[in-house]
């Protein structure tokens, strides 16, 4: 169950809570009359279904409470409430199914955003990742794909696509392409430093390294387990299961690859850092393919759910 908090102008009230009163899904209705200071207005609460949350929404906005007033959602960790088992029973669908469009594209939107933070943590996995392409470490390989943000950019870039909204494309596309071009280029730095002091050798770029010679080495697999790996991650946003983004994170050889693009740069060894470039490049299309498809598939299944719903309480 999610809990709804509004603030809406006394005018619109009794509309808002005749939408609420008809949607399927919902409970706990509750209005405190004058009670919103700034802005002005009356407080409107109720929980509603996972899978009733986005429709209601939309009605919502319909009537501008964005607008005008405040709309906030939250989830609610427990609620023991036969009014709310109800609610779920009666709502279309399954809420582990249920996709919120508006909590998709903020959370996107501030994954996405180009920020220090985020540009460090990019610069740290690839530095890791150098570490670990150098010496056919791949556990500083598992650790550096788990330490690297490079998925949120994508997956507002896959949101942004399906919703058709060029702000957070292109937001997510700026966060992307800096934050892998500064990494890319403070890794070749750091690269040269560790020559300087002895810690990295030609050699070892130079050696089979048979632990991570694939980063280099881009083929059909590589694209495969990039889209497998790219819907994965759309699923565990949508279905709130972001544990399951971690093994996303250590499935697809992003920062791995432009790893080792920088440090092959940094030595003149042209041949690997293009080989890792198509493997990046080739990971990123993966990723973004599938999790548009994704989102795309999820969109129509739950339209057609909602129509199917619908037309279950026509005939009712």
């Amino acid at each position: 169950m999610l809990h709804l908090r509004l603030i809406t102008p006394a005018d619109k009230t009794d509309d808002v809570v005749r939408l609420i009163e008809r949607t399927p899904g919902t409970a706990h209705l509750a209005v405190v009359a004058g009670a919103a200071r700034n802005p002005a207005g009356d407080i409107v609460m109720c929980d509603v279904a996972r899978e009733a949350g986005d429709e209601l929404i939309d009605s919502l906005r319909g009537l501008e409470i964005d607008k005008y007033g405040s709309i906030a959602l939250e989830n609610i960790d427990l609620s023991l409430s036969l009014r709310a088992d109800k609610a779920e029973d009666e709502a279309p669908g399954e809420g582990a199914d249920a996709v919120l469009w508006e909590h998709l594209e903020e959370a996107t939107h501030e994954e996405s955003t180009l920020s220090v933070t985020y540009v460090a943590f990019i610069t740290l996995a690839t530095m890791i990742a150098a570490c670990g392409v150098v010496l056919d470490n791949a556990i500083l390989i598992v650790g550096a794909m788990a330490v690297g943000p490079e998925f949120g950019p994508l997956a507002g870039f896959c949101t942004a696509l399906v919703q058709r909204a060029p702000r957070l494309a292109l937001r997510s596309l700026i966060a992307l392409l800096v934050g892998f071009a500064v990494a890319m280029v403070v890794t070749a730095g750091f690269s040269r430093f560790m020559n300087g002091v002895d810690l990295f050798h030609l050699a070892q770029l130079e050696a089979e390294r048979p632990n991570t010679n694939f980063i280099y080495r881009p083929d059909w697999f590589s694209f495969v387990v990039a889209v497998l790996a790219g819907a994965a991650g759309m699923l565990s946003l949508t279905s709130a299961k972001s544990g399951a983004l971690v093994g996303v994170a250590i499935s697809v050889t992003t920062v791995p690859a432009a790893a080792n693009a920088a440090v092959a740069f940094s030595y003149n060894e042209y041949k690997q850092a293009w080989g890792s470039t198509e493997q990046l490049l080739l990971n990123l299309l993966g990723i973004v393919v599938a999790g548009t498809l994704t989102l795309l598939a999820q969109k129509l299944l739950w339209a057609w759910q909602r129509e199917r719903s619908a037309r279950k309480h026509q005939l009712a």
